[in-house]
């Protein structure tokens, strides 16, 4: 059961999730509002979109937001529905395109899950675990992405890693420690 703080759900492309994200979304019982931050700017995105929505189905509230997360969240997060974002990945891509202030951003997104009032559902790409990007602006992103994801998971409750459909349970958990 979700608490009202928030969850972060990583993973790859094509892990599971999204996927993964809906189903515990789904166990709260409560009203579903799904946050898309995506924007459908070519005809292969408009597809994406149109069948991500119908996969859902009709039990779910979609709300389109690519660049202000914050107000969204801080409208929408209540005790009586469950707030699922996807993806954190395409909302950083849209302020790196608009020229936002990444770190700024970033802070107010982290200040308002701090304070939550419903709970939450974040989906985020694990970018850094492949090669090294070939160009500035790869490597400029992919560096933003694992920055935005260690203050996500700073802030969340819960953090799970899912790879391969399967998810790994990352927060809460016990630190390791080195003793001599």
């Amino acid at each position: 059961m979700l608490g009202p703080r928030a969850t972060l759900v990583l993973g790859g492309a094509r892990s599971g999730k999204s996927r993964f994200a809906e189903k515990l979304v789904e166990k709260s019982g409560l009203r579903k509002i799904y946050v898309a931050t995506g924007a459908a700017n070519d005809v292969e995105m408009a597809d994406r979109i149109s069948a991500h929505k119908h996969q859902r189905g009709p039990s779910w509230e979609t709300i389109e937001e690519q660049i202000n997360l914050k107000e969204v969240i801080l409208r929408e997060c209540r005790p009586d529905r469950t707030v699922l974002v996807d993806c954190l990945t395409l909302w950083l891509s849209n302020l790196f395109f608009a020229d936002r202030d990444i770190g700024t951003e970033t802070a107010q997104l982290c200040e308002a899950l701090a304070g939550l009032k419903g709970p939450c559902v974040l989906v985020s790409n694990e970018v850094g675990m492949g090669i090294v990007p070939e160009n500035r602006l790869s490597r400029s992103f992919r560096d933003a992405q694992g920055r935005l994801n260690q203050d996500m998971a700073q802030v969340c409750r819960q953090v799970v890693f899912v790879a391969a459909g399967l998810p790994l349970l990352l927060k809460p958990n016990t630190q390791p420690e080195i003793k001599a």
